[in-house]
């Protein structure tokens, strides 16, 4: 059976950097749902829809707000009295939330399935937001011990791990890069964080050295993805519901691998991050492709560092040779819209978003999207060909 998307749609990435930003006057978790919902319906008129998914990961905490589900019916008269859920991966719930979907379609019981993503997260002050997402580690066994910003501590040591084994110079220039350049293609976007950020100097700030009496050690703020708010939202239907109701453009999913590693565990080599590899590996044999074949790549790039490691996992770079990779600017197109660093990360919507991504940019051949749930433990590849 072919699966296909359509219909992608999200609201306005909102939190700092944002011109209109004001913490003591939110869109709510309703708002940014309404928004890309109605962005999705809007290219999906007269669809019905046989159930809905939405992927959030700290709704609770962040907003008081759970039983996400049945907000869906509120804005898609077609799922009243049907089946709608919630999935939760950490920040890799959207990419759970789609497999989720496509599953259901081959089962035989949907022909059409609408998934969406959502968080809110500038309720609080940083350090609590911080202490929040500790969530998506062991909370009970390394919170206490851990630093205040607690992920990106854990990817800062990945980031000194990666600099003591294959060197500072090349490796702080290549994280600096990337930085660069995908906040220069979130400014294209109007519903990305950046969009209207005026930085005086972004070269000087990406390479500002890092201050570990302030934050961090290896990472400085800029390479580090944002606090956001957000939603994000596609359905995905057969080939039967397309024909039914009309659908014209369309991209196919082909193929998809799923990776869970042990929360319980930290990462044996810091350097390197197994469920990743382990994720698109499989993706990559179901489809029978060669990473080599992909044009266009959605990274969960939560940090700078995230990127290299990614790269490297994909099998696109040697270990300690991604830095490199990327300074040489080979390969696909990576994160058109900018990624988390540049266009924003509300955890829940970011999978999510990177599919709605792949189905507005890839014009031809195949794209692939990493969707990664806390320090490389949920983690989800999607491949999909223009259809």
């Amino acid at each position: 059976m072919k699966i296909y998307a359509a219909g992608g749609g999200t609201s306005t990435f909102m939190g700092p950097g944002r011109k209109e930003f004001d913490p003591k006057n939110l869109p709510s978790l309703k708002d940014h749902l309404k928004e890309t919902i109605e962005e999705s319906l809007s290219q999906l008129n007269g669809v019905i829809f046989d159930e809905g998914i939405v992927a959030s990961f700290m709704p609770g905490q962040f907003t008081h707000q759970g039983h996400l589900g049945a907000f869906l019916p509120a804005y898609i008269p077609s799922l009243l009295g049907k089946a709608c859920w919630a999935v939760d991966g950490a920040c890799g719930s959207g990419g759970r939330a789609i497999t989720s979907g496509i599953k259901s379609l081959l089962s035989g019981e949907t022909e059409a399935v609408f998934v969406a993503g959502v968080e809110i997260q500038n309720t609080m002050k940083p350090l609590y937001v911080a202490d929040v997402l500790a969530g998506a580690s062991d909370y009970d066994a390394l919170r206490k011990e851990g630093e205040a910003y607690f992920f990106p501590s854990l990817f800062d040591k990945r980031a000194q791990a990666y600099i003591n084994k294959y060197g500072e110079i090349l490796t702080r220039e290549a994280m600096a890069v990337w930085t660069i350049q995908e906040i220069h293609k979130a400014q294209k976007f109007p519903k990305s964080q950046e969009y209207g950020n005026v930085r005086k100097d972004l070269e000087k700030e990406a390479r500002t050295q890092p201050n570990s009496a302030r934050f961090l050690s290896c990472l400085n703020p800029l390479a580090c993805s944002k606090i956001s708010d957000g939603a994000a939202s596609i359905g995905l239907f057969t080939k039967e519901a397309l024909l039914r109701f009309g659908i014209k453009k369309t991209v196919e999913i082909i193929a998809w691998g799923e990776a869970e590693g042990d929360i319980t565990k930290l990462p044996e080599d810091l350097t390197i991050l197994d469920m990743t590899a382990l994720a698109v590996q499989k993706a990559l044999q179901k489809a029978h492709l060669k990473i080599e074949e992909i044009g266009y790549i959605e990274i969960h790039d939560c940090f700078a560092i995230t990127a290299l490691l990614a790269i490297e996992a994909l099998g696109l770079a040697a270990p300690g040779k991604g830095g490199e990779y990327i300074l040489e600017g080979k390969g696909p197109h990576f994160n058109l819209t900018g990624g988390l660093i540049g266009f924003g990360h509300p955890t829940g919507a970011t999978g999510v978003r990177q599919l709605v991504d792949l189905s507005r940019h890839l014009h031809s051949g195949y794209g692939l999207l990493v969707s990664m749930g806390g320090d490389d433990k949920t983690v989800t590849a999607l491949i999909v060909k223009v259809s």
